[in-house]
């Protein structure tokens, strides 16, 4: 069930300036959402962003080493690559 689809269960008490108030209105009315719709689809969003690097990510002890080996591994050259990245880009012609 996506969130927006979810019963509302609890309840967020804002305050704002008039001039917040007209521009989060004005935005709400451009999306064709009201206020509570484009506050709360708003900062869920930000919300998302914010701890998108914030999230923990589990792996059973095998892949955890096997990522870790990979880290460990020395470096391959790739003779192909490092002429490439040698070579003056397209647009430094």
């Amino acid at each position: 069930m996506s969130p927006s689809a979810a019963p509302k269960e609890c309840r967020l008490n804002l305050r704002a300036t008039k001039e917040q108030h007209a521009v989060i209105e004005r935005g709400a009315t451009v999306q064709g959402q009201n206020m509570t719709q484009f506050v709360v689809s708003s900062a869920y969003e930000k919300a998302e962003k914010v701890l998108a690097d914030q999230r923990n990510f589990v792996v059973s002890g095998s892949r955890w080493n096997a990522f870790v080996a990979a880290l460990d591994k020395p470096v391959s050259r790739h003779d192909r690559l490092a002429r490439l990245l040698s070579e003056p880009s397209i647009l430094e012609r």
